[in-house]
């Protein structure tokens, strides 16, 4: 869009010139007389792939494509829109000629992890403090017995682990290098595990590993298999600056830690335990008066209505809290968080799947803290429909985030036209919506247009607008379109909105 202004500016501009008689200053200019300045900027807006095909255009662009200043963060992933390296000897003349100290952020496969590789990093890019190792796909890993350098100022290191191959002849080798990070994520392999029981190996020490990262803010443990909570035990007792933990979807998690974790790691902040296997007693032992969590998940951990009043009644305060596909989870528990908890400080709520919670019940709590809310989840629940967001949104004022509907076929009907007029005339700060509806229980007119003219013109702000395919969605993405905000509509097959994006450390918990 802004392209076409400044293209539109120059094209005024060379009129008025031609229509007073006099030379246009734009005449003969072409994009191989933009200074090398100027075409670096522009190149700065592509991916690594297409600047390599720019390079083979002519010598200037050859210069300006390899200028080190474009090589700042690298993904060398090509099955994660990265740049495919055909050989370890295209990877090394890279590093030592196009990224050099300009290098802050890499994403190595198993294939390019290598000692050479990791040799010229260390001694070829010092600037380099982000690394993302992609162990994944391994069946077995290259030698590194001869390993002796390793990037030395490395504030964030992600380690995607294999299934079966142990990374601890790799992980020794690189201990003495690493105790400056401050993030670190540990990715498994959740997704890929099948139903059947299968052997699970502990491919890596963690609990060798907490010695060597002592100054760790920040830890995710995504979907690995082998952790619990003997793990985050030994976190929680080496690094004293541990503000965020995250461990969603590692199932052997119960919460039998939580106490002492709280009580040692007074700076912990934010805990995301989503699909874990806490256990109600475990969390009322902890002293949530004296805690300092901020922001809390516990989706889908069945924890029960006593343990949830318990805890909402005695936590000084959260800001963040995402509570769905919990049976716990019902009017009796959002009663006495108002009456005899603190709510005022809650930004984001996600309540998703909360099937025993009523309309009348989340009217009163909304109709009281809606108005400080920034992100409010209510999908997953059929009894959940637009009449209950048509009376809440007038209270919903300063929301950026919202996530309705159910991709279960309703009986009744979703009035989308009148939904999307009143989110734009009462959430000017939108920012990503997602509707789960089935399209056929979308109900909208041939003035359907006005509706999504007034949200686009009037939710300035809107990033994603995630709608289920079908008619609608297409409606709404051609009008979009036509006003050239391409990325703005997107379907739920490639897309989900999350309150996550509302967590203070968001960025840091980001990973590929």
């Amino acid at each position: 869009m802004e392209g076409d202004i400044w293209g539109q500016m120059a094209i005024e501009a060379n009129q008025m010139y031609l229509d007073d008689g006099s030379s246009s200053p734009f005449a003969g200019t072409t994009i191989e007389k933009l200074p090398d300045k100027v075409l670096l900027n522009i190149f700065s807006y592509l991916s690594h792939r297409e600047i390599s095909g720019l390079a083979t255009i002519c010598k200037k662009w050859r210069l300006v494509a390899y200028d080190s200043r474009l090589w700042k963060y690298v993904s060398l992933r090509p099955e994660i829109s990265g740049l495919h390296v055909g050989s370890l000897e295209s990877l090394l003349a890279l590093v030592s000629v196009r990224f050099g100290p300009s290098l802050r952020y890499i994403e190595l496969p198993i294939e390019l992890i290598t000692a050479t590789v990791l040799h010229e990093l260390a001694n070829k890019c010092p600037n380099l403090t982000h690394m993302l190792l992609d162990f994944s796909t391994a069946m077995q890993l290259h030698d590194f017995s001869e390993l002796q350098a390793f990037p030395t100022k490395l504030k964030y290191l992600c380690i995607c682990l294999s299934e079966v191959i142990f990374m601890e002849g790799f992980m020794r080798k690189i201990y003495n290098f690493i105790n400056g990070l401050e993030i670190l994520h540990l990715l498994g392999t959740y997704e890929k595990v099948e139903e059947e029981e299968e052997e699970i190996y502990e491919v890596i020490n963690v609990h060798k590993m907490k010695s060597a990262t002592p100054n760790l803010r920040v830890i995710n443990l995504y979907g690995i298999n082998f952790v619990d909570d003997s793990h985050i035990d030994a976190f929680g007792s080496n690094c004293i600056q541990l503000e965020c933990l995250a461990v969603n979807f590692c199932a052997k998690v119960n919460g039998s830690c939580m106490k002492t974790l709280f009580q040692r790691n007074r700076r912990l902040k934010c805990l995301l335990m989503n699909g874990t296997s806490l256990q109600s007693e475990h969390l009322m032992q902890v002293e949530w008066e004296k805690c300092s969590l901020q922001e809390f998940d516990i989706t889908a951990t069945d924890l029960s209505t006593e343990c949830l009043i318990d805890m909402l009644t005695r936590h000084p305060g959260l800001r963040f809290f995402s509570a769905g596909q919990l049976n716990g989870m019902n009017d009796s528990v959002l009663k006495a968080w108002m009456e005899q908890g603190n709510p005022k400080n809650l930004v984001a709520l996600d309540l998703d799947s909360s099937d025993n919670l009523t309309d009348d019940a989340l009217y009163k709590f909304l109709s009281k803290h809606g108005s400080q809310l920034w992100g409010l989840g209510l999908s997953g629940m059929a009894h959940i429909t637009d009449s209950l967001w048509q009376s809440i949104l007038p209270i919903l004022k300063n929301a950026k985030i919202f996530i309705m509907g159910t991709q279960e076929r309703l009986i009744g009907n979703i009035l989308v036209d009148q939904l999307m007029e009143s989110i734009s005339n009462n959430c000017p700060l939108m920012e990503r919506i997602e509707l789960r509806w089935d399209p056929e229980n979308l109900r909208f007119s041939d003035k359907s247009q006005k509706a999504i003219d007034t949200m686009r013109v009037k939710c300035l702000k809107l990033k994603a607008l995630v709608l289920t395919d079908g008619r609608y969605y297409e409606i709404v993405k051609a009008n979009f379109e036509r006003a050239d905000r391409m990325t703005v509509v997107r379907t739920l097959t490639n897309c989900r909105v999350s309150n996550y994006y509302l967590l203070q450390n968001y960025k840091e918990f980001f990973f590929n």
